[in-house]
């Protein structure tokens, strides 16, 4: 073989593998939303969910982090926690509705208390997303101002960041639907606050569900795409699994790849047979993902 074929064929052997190279980064882009999909449960049901294609669980922090209980009993649920066959990587159900964020009876000393301990623990469980929904603790009492409430919360919240900050942890604010919660409702409500509290421990949560509910435009993923850490995902009609309904989920999914968002998606919904439903809801929505441009 003379010198000129073995530069040519040099030259096609280098492009095959820059091609290659080029499909392979296309496929994984193409799959940057599907490749962590989580399910909130108890991380007990881990076993029903080994071969779902679940890649994590996401937990309560009432139910896990057990904030009003001892550290032996933390302790037990975090050694029957790490047995487990799937990692918990996120915790929600944060503050209790108990412990008010906003209004008269707000008890910011209290919940400051509360979070230390939450964050110090799910530091101690290499967990480093809370997510912040806690509809009975921000609701604003009927009749208080709703600006004051929003400066109290904006306030705890500037508090808060830090001491999350301290154990490594990522508060993630997540808006909640008008049938929930009167307060912080949409992704552009939630990244104003967020904008406003101004801290790298402090950051937004996109809920397609309570997107779906309010029909919050998937604009709004775009416009504060790079305060989202989070995402959250069920069907609108009864909250039921992705696939139930086939409900369309694209435009929200396609925003999300606008802006590059490479974080987990949680499933929170309503089960009527987790171990069937959770394969059919994290394969479909692998599938919407798929089919997007």
């Amino acid at each position: 073989m003379n010198l000129k074929k073995v530069i040519f064929f040099q030259r096609i052997l280098i492009l095959t593998i820059f091609f290659s190279l080029f499909v392979m980064s296309c496929q994984s882009d193409s799959n940057v939303l599907v490749e962590d999909i989580g399910i909130c449960t108890d991380f007990n049901n881990a076993s029903i969910l080994s071969a779902s294609g679940c890649s994590y669980i996401e937990e309560s922090v009432g139910r896990f982090l057990i904030p009003f209980k001892s550290e032996e009993e933390f302790d037990l649920i975090l050694k029957k926690a790490k047995e487990s066959e799937l990692s918990v990587r996120a915790f929600n159900c944060f503050i209790p509705g108990s412990l008010k964020s906003v209004g008269p009876d707000a008890v910011h000393q209290e919940i400051l208390e509360y979070v230390e301990i939450a964050f110090r623990r799910a530091q101690k469980a290499g967990v480093n997303y809370i997510v912040f929904g806690s509809g009975g603790s921000r609701s604003v009492p009927k009749g208080f101002s709703r600006n004051d409430a929003r400066q109290q919360f904006i306030h705890l919240c500037t508090r808060m960041a830090p001491i999350a900050g301290k154990y490594n942890v990522v508060v993630v604010l997540e808006p909640l639907n008008k049938k929930e919660c009167n307060f912080i409702n949409s992704v552009a409500e939630g990244g104003e606050i967020v904008k406003e509290v101004n801290h790298p421990n402090f950051m937004l949560l996109a809920d397609i569900y309570h997107m779906l509910m309010d029909n919050e435009s998937p604009e709004n993923i775009i416009k504060y795409g790079d305060l989202i850490k989070h995402t959250h995902i069920a069907e609108k009609e009864g909250r039921a699994a992705p696939g139930t309904h086939n409900e369309d989920f694209k435009p929200y999914l396609e925003a999300l790849k606008k802006v590059n968002y490479s974080g987990m998606m949680s499933i929170e919904c309503n089960w009527d047979n987790l171990e069937s439903e959770s394969v059919t809801s994290i394969a479909e929505i692998k599938k919407q993902v798929s089919m997007l441009e």
